[in-house]
């Protein structure tokens, strides 16, 4: 394959939808799909094997779920606007509202046959990286126990909380505590209780036993409340990589850069936004104080103009030549759906691969679809 291409594997992604159908079945709970990770809706028609609905944050979103996986969306947004809220109503089953002013101006247009929720602020989440924590001081997500009357407006029927980014079952077990202590006092008041994504039970050391049983629990303590939990990067994890090329090796101050035909700012951000280290096929992540010593320690950099555009430092065992690949694993979740085109970088193809062999071409990218966006 000539240019850089992400390919999702049909097998890995059955894998993870059948875990989590199993999670959902015997917890008694709704796992919807949470497209802020995961977007590419060709492969819907797996997906809905194994659940029924998603969840969406705009517009766009939302129409996505209607007219592409064939169900109304469970919508939240930070804000909705007077122009597009009525046909985001249009495509919702559930639509929560993130602050009581929010739901004041538009719950009377939402129409009778959506279930309006809540966004809740419980104070607490162990997400360490403060660009993903939901609760931290001064957030602009959700509404703090303080805030609520103690007699909710009639047609709220639920609540939404988000604490968690990538988190274990342990982590859901002590925030449930604060969640409980700060909101159960309207939980009879209520139809639904949405726990928000993070939830990644299709990690290989997650707890799946201990989050099956805190689900349970809710359902003894709370037996008329449905629970939803809508995780993103669970559903994609571990299920295929971002393949990219050599294009050149460059070298300065005793440190080598091999350039890509990918860009880390533009087809894999989370990696500089979190930041986190990708594992790289065939490579092994050292220590950045190792570059001068090692003889085939590389710093990968991207093909864009932004100076910090590169990560580093990875040993291959070998001398890199231009032409060869180079393969990001674990490339599928919150890439597709964050990837842009700043430079006219040359946008990775979407391939899937399926159960029996065959690789398909989702979507390839050119000029096109680069000047169209500056329409």
């Amino acid at each position: 394959m000539e240019g850089p291409v992400y390919i999702i594997e049909e097998e890995k992604l059955r894998r993870n939808l059948r875990l989590i159908a199993d999670v959902a079945r015997r917890a008694d709970v709704e796992i919807i799909l949470a497209f802020k990770a995961y977007a590419l809706w060709k492969t819907f028609p797996v997906f809905r094997e194994y659940i029924s609905a998603t969840t969406a944050s705009s517009l766009s979103e939302a129409r996505l779920a209607k007219e592409t996986f064939g169900a109304p969306a469970h919508t939240y947004s930070p804000a909705y606007t007077d122009r597009e809220i009525d046909e985001i109503a249009a495509c919702s089953s559930h639509l929560t509202f993130n602050s009581l002013s929010q739901y004041e101006r538009f719950h009377e247009r939402v129409g009778q046959k959506v279930s309006i929720g809540l966004r809740v602020n419980p104070e607490y989440s162990e997400v360490g990286t403060l660009l993903y924590n939901p609760c931290a001081p001064g957030t602009r997500f959700g509404v703090t126990a303080d805030k609520l009357p103690p007699q909710l407006p009639a047609d709220v029927e639920g609540f939404h909380c988000h604490c968690h980014c990538e988190s274990g079952a342990d982590v859901l077990q002590r925030t449930l505590v604060h969640i409980e202590d700060k909101f159960a006092r309207w939980f009879p008041q209520l139809k639904w209780l949405n726990l928000g994504g993070g939830h990644l039970m299709t990690r290989r050391d997650y707890d799946v036993e201990l989050l099956v049983s805190l689900m349970k629990g809710l359902h003894e303590r709370y037996p008329w409340l449905k629970i939803i939990l809508e995780p993103g990067s669970a559903f994609a994890w571990q299920t295929g990589p971002l393949v990219s090329h050599v294009v050149d090796i460059v070298e300065d101050k005793g440190i080598r850069t091999a350039i890509l035909d990918v860009s880390f700012t533009c087809h894999m951000p989370d990696c500089l936004e979190m930041p986190y280290m990708p594992d790289v096929r065939g490579a092994e992540t050292i220590d950045q104080c190792s570059v001068v010593n090692g003889h085939h320690v590389y710093r990968l950099g991207g093909n864009s103009c932004l100076s910090g555009d590169f990560m580093g430092s990875w040993k291959f065992d070998h001398e890199l030549q231009p032409g060869e690949e180079i393969i990001f694993e674990d490339m599928i979740h919150y890439t597709t759906v964050k990837t842009n085109m700043f430079n006219g970088i040359s946008h990775p193809a979407i391939a899937m691969l399926h159960e029996d062999g065959r690789l398909e071409m989702l979507r390839e990218y050119g000029y096109e679809d680069y000047r169209d966006r500056m329409d």
